[in-house]
């Protein structure tokens, strides 16, 4: 099982099928917030749901093609980070993140982003990250702004809202060397 300090009593740790309950219960607290970024958290309405989510996710870490963790402060989980889709071919992924309510204003995701590219980079090998962002959701473009990740591109409303209406979607990227350059290492 992977864990990573990121700091204090902030961790990255692979999530496992007994961790369904946990995330289930921080989504449906924080449901109306992370609803408006997150339609598909209306799908999500029952602990085994996460638990699918979770057995899906450890399937495609297997496969090499995703790698989710949870973000956990001391001992509970404030959210999940993770590259959802791994090109191996070509050395890129899209990574995502969400924080539940209570987590939010403390630079958890920004940190533990940071840990998930170092991963990408370091240990997977990665050549390009990449992260996309409706243009309204002002919190998850200013993490990927805060990790240095340049906004390359605007797909026309591109991404559908839980109200039914469509927002432009923002394409932010990094370069490994790039990233490596950020964090002083070659």
């Amino acid at each position: 099982m992977f864990a990573q300090r990121v700091r204090d009593e902030l961790s990255l740790r692979w999530l496992e099928p007994y961790h369904g309950e946990a995330p289930f219960r921080l989504i449906d607290a924080s449901r109306e917030h992370l609803r408006p970024w997150f339609p598909r958290m209306d799908s999500t309405r029952e602990p085994k749901d996460t638990e699918e989510f979770i057995r899906e996710a450890l399937r495609g870490m297997a496969e090499g093609r995703e790698a989710h963790f949870g973000i956990w402060v001391g001992g509970q989980i404030a959210g999940v980070t993770g590259a959802h889709t791994i090109h191996r071919l070509n050395r890129h992924a899209e990574i995502g993140y969400w924080l539940g309510q209570d987590f939010e204003g403390r630079g958890i995701m920004t940190a533990s982003a940071a840990v998930l590219l170092d991963y990408l980079v370091e240990e997977r090998g990665l050549h390009r990250i990449e992260a996309r962002c409706a243009a309204g959701n002002d919190r998850s473009r200013r993490v990927m702004e805060r990790l240095g990740m340049r906004r390359e591109g605007t797909l026309r409303e591109g991404e559908r809202l839980a109200d039914g209406t469509y927002d432009d979607t923002l394409v932010y990227g990094i370069l490994a060397s790039e990233w490596k350059e950020r964090r002083g290492t070659r």
